[in-house]
């Protein structure tokens, strides 16, 4: 299967997921700020919500696919499944010898899909006995985890995007999500739908700044829009243009948008994205106020210009629009805009020009959205909301249409 995303509009053909799994019931008060998470949603309710996503996702006939199903038939290959579990290992910063040991042996035991499952619920500590063997295991005899849940993994967007024909397999930015881009380099790497393809790689986890899809947005054939955020580093949104620059990609701007760093705002997504040709729904409170920089290649190099326009006339200059329609999350209504923005009213992710999936929860946004003329699709979101992300945060696309 080749990659192909040209549009954040495109009519989506193929989508990655991952169904929550008890990853979430390991989740404790004392570990919601490591572990990158406000609350700690119910799990039997999370999981029923995102069903309901992946329901509207296949009605519209797209084809879903999950990312445990993906990795877990890379990992039957017995040789791939012990070198993953060594890099599992490495990117979970376990340094005492005896204990990388003790953790190796215990997970070759586990076939592909319970290997899976015990790498993403987490390893207590009481799983396994080291026999007084390991001076680090004993000192940190109290800390529940020796491998600690990978709760953050529903949201795929972050860990790898498609980009055009190519792919870029995200460094993240915070250790507790590194060993998500790890599962995806592995799946395009050995999984047959992926293996046999010549699939370009704009970035690698092996890079040395930090970049998250979340701030990736494919604007048009021609246009990509990047955050400069909590998440992303400048340096990474230029490594990541002179590759595409460099290749035989259509894109011709980057234009990088610079967010505040701070937790409401972690993505470009988070505050801003694509529902139709010329509609956009935006945080209200940034509408006006966002600095972006132009990025394009000349002769060879970087040219990279401040924008001194407001975001409506900078996306109509590059997008050759007559007109843009920006919906502000939340209308003029000051407690509605602080609120549906917390519960992810800017996110939203479009299954086609013009139709967009949304959280329930942001009723006014939602109806201003509808407005505008756009169809909405509402999805539940009272427990999957939890984990700050919505439906655009949960999805990674890796075909669509042109358009």
């Amino acid at each position: 299967m080749k990659p192909q995303v040209y549009s954040e509009i495109g009519k989506l053909k193929v989508v990655l997921l991952h169904r929550p799994g008890e990853e979430l019931e390991n989740l404790t008060p004392a570990s919601l700020e490591d572990l990158l998470f406000d609350d700690i949603p119910y799990l039997p309710v999370a999981q029923s919500e995102h069903d309901v996503m992946a329901s509207v996702l296949k009605s519209k006939e797209v084809q879903v696919l999950y990312v445990e199903d993906l990795i877990s038939e890379v990992l039957k290959d017995e040789d791939v499944k012990a070198q993953f579990i060594k890099d599992m290992l490495i990117f979970n910063n376990v340094n005492s010898v005896d204990l990388i040991q003790n953790l190796n042996d215990f997970l070759l035991k586990f076939d592909a899909k319970a290997l899976f499952e015990k790498i993403t619920y987490g390893v207590r500590s009481n799983e396994i006995d080291l026999e007084n063997n390991s001076l680090s295991a004993l000192i940190r005899k109290d800390f529940p985890f020796f491998l600690r849940p990978m709760v953050n993994l529903y949201f795929q967007r972050d860990p790898v995007a498609t980009i055009g024909s190519g792919i870029s397999i995200n460094r993240m930015s915070t250790g507790i999500r590194r060993r998500e881009t790890l599962i995806m380099d592995y799946v395009y790497r050995y999984h047959p739908l992926f293996k046999d393809e010549e699939i370009p790689r704009y970035y690698s986890l092996n890079d040395p700044f930090f970049i998250e899809g979340g701030d990736i947005l494919i604007l048009s054939s021609k246009v990509i829009a990047v955050g400069i955020s909590q998440r992303t580093e400048p340096e990474a949104v230029e490594l990541l243009a002179r590759r595409i620059f460099s290749s035989n990609e259509s894109f011709e701007t980057i234009l990088a948008f610079v967010i505040p760093p701070v937790r409401a705002f972690m993505h470009l997504d988070t505050i801003f994205t694509m529902m139709d040709y010329d509609k956009f729904v935006i945080h209200a409170k940034l509408a006006d106020d966002l600095e972006i920089f132009s990025i394009k290649s000349e002769k060879g190099k970087l040219k990279i210009d401040r924008e001194q326009s407001k975001v409506k006339n900078v996306l109509k200059s590059y997008l050759k629009l007559d007109a843009i329609e920006l919906v502000k999350c939340g209308g003029d209504d000051l407690i509605a805009q602080d609120r549906e923005q917390w519960s992810d009213g800017s996110n939203v992710l479009a299954i086609c020009p013009g139709t967009v999936i949304t959280y329930s929860r942001n009723y006014v946004t939602n109806a201003l959205i509808r407005k505008s003329g756009v169809e909405v699709i509402e999805i539940p979101s009272s427990e999957l909301s939890r984990g700050r992300g919505g439906p655009r945060c949960m999805t990674m696309p890796i075909v669509r249409e042109d358009v």
